[in-house]
């Protein structure tokens, strides 16, 4: 029987370095270990290539190569036949590879020897295995499409954006015993993603941000491609990431105002997988461990396949309210106390409660608009379907998921335990509740 390529995928993540054997043009054979075969496809893998050594010379020689890989657990010897194809120094693969490399660096203490130069893709043209004694295979840990279908069918229980994403979280930790997640929605225009929801960490971390190509989540989000990882990676660490990010566009002097983003101290496992509609990226879905390799190919696919029903779902959603009627202007209610200063920061919409930051950006503008309203017009009603037309938003587009920002803005209030409060009213309406007199104050 042929043994395809994907059924011992778990022999690729390098537990045990594999090593491959080249000839150089008078026949002299090479053989050097590999720190990386990452499968692409079941017809072809990519090889790291790191240096240009004897190996190289002699795939650029005669294209033709032979790699040899053992299962970490039942100790299965296969041989696989190669030829080479062409190398790749940008593109998915070569994001995975290089995340997955400075996560290996980083776990042996090689992170200023090892750099990726290219992922050298390759045509399986056979597979052998080789004879010998073996260990009986564990059982796997859980049925992943079980669980895949529980979770689909808690998602449909759920129309509402909010009640979905903690649902999901909470069928990620109940389903496939993962309990540090968060989901990152996609501001395309400003190029971040700011954290809508999380669980398993002690602060929420809602309205926290990172830049698109930063970290294991910025890289899976621009490169629309999962990004795992089975040893904790110094270089692709989030909080790292984040603080670099500031300091090269030269906002390092205000990391204090920085929401700070909710994560493991040193995550040994992580996967951040795109949540797509289509082709469009809408955010990401971040998984982490303490455990090394915690998280296998086949834990990849099932979660993949979750997040791209996720994805559809938060369209539906964001569809529904789009339809919603616009809400009435209401009646002011009296709020007594002292009145709490709502200072705007035009350059960044950036918004603070007497000296307390909350929010920025455009959950910010929308905050912005709500008191505005509040305070010049008595409004406390309003509809998701009126926000997302109001030009003082400046939402990126209509297709824009204000409620996720909506979400974010409600949980910063309540953390904050602020005076102001949003609380839904119905499917795309919610009212605002105000507790003490409001002084609104733009700062340009």
């Amino acid at each position: 029987m042929k043994i395809r390529l994907e059924s011992f995928r778990d022999c690729l993540d390098g537990a045990v370095p594999g090593n491959i054997a080249t000839a150089a043009p008078d026949g002299t054979p090479n053989i050097a270990y590999l720190s990386q075969v990452q499968y692409v496809d079941p017809e072809r893998v990519a090889l790291s290539y790191q240096f240009f050594n004897t190996t190289r010379r002699n795939i650029l020689a005669s294209p033709y190569a032979k790699v040899a890989v053992i299962d970490p657990i039942t100790a299965a010897h296969y041989r696989l036949s190669l030829q080479y194809l062409r190398t790749e120094s940008e593109g998915p693969v070569f994001e995975i590879m290089k995340a997955k490399l400075a996560g290996i660096a980083s776990h042996t203490g090689m992170s200023g020897v090892f750099r990726l130069l290219g992922s050298d893709i390759y045509r399986v043209l056979d597979i052998e295995r080789v004879p010998g004694e073996t260990l009986p295979a564990p059982l796997p840990r859980q049925n992943m499409l079980a669980a895949l279908r529980a979770c689909a069918e808690a998602m449909r229980a759920h129309s509402d954006l909010e009640a979905l994403l903690t649902g999901v979280l909470a069928c990620l930790e109940n389903q496939f015993d993962i309990r540090h997640a968060m989901v990152l929605m996609l501001d395309a225009a400003a190029g971040r993603l700011y954290t809508v929801a999380s669980r398993g960490y002690a602060a929420s971390g809602a309205g926290a941000e990172i830049a698109l190509g930063d970290g294991v989540i910025g890289v899976a989000a621009r490169e629309g491609t999962p990004i795992r990882i089975g040893h904790f990676s110094a270089e692709y660490s989030y909080g790292r990431a984040i603080r670099e990010s500031l300091r090269r566009s030269g906002h390092g002097a205000r990391i204090e105002t920085e929401i700070p983003l909710p994560g493991l101290a040193e995550a040994r496992s992580q996967l951040a997988v795109p949540i797509r509609a289509g082709a469009r990226v809408l955010g990401v879905l971040y998984m982490e461990s303490p455990q090394d390799q915690r998280f296998g190919y086949d834990d990849e696919d099932a979660l993949v396949t979750l997040a791209s029903q996720l994805g559809m779902a938060i369209q539906l959603a964001q569809q529904v309210d789009a339809d919603e009627i616009e809400a009435a202007v209401e009646a002011p209610q009296a709020a007594p106390g002292p009145t709490v200063v709502v200072r705007h920061y035009a350059e960044n919409d950036s918004v603070f409660l007497d000296d307390d930051y909350l929010i920025k950006g455009v959950a910010g503008a929308i905050f912005c608009a709500l008191v505005r309203d509040y305070i010049e017009r008595g409004r406390v009603s309003f509809s998701n379907k009126a926000l997302r037309l109001d030009r003082r938003i400046r939402l990126p587009d209509l297709s824009d998921n204000l409620e996720a920002r909506l979400i974010l803005l409600a949980r910063r209030l309540a953390e904050r335990k602020a005076c102001v409060r949003i609380e839904k009213t119905g499917r795309g309406r919610f009212e605002l509740r105000v507790d003490r007199p409001l002084q609104l104050v733009d700062i340009e």
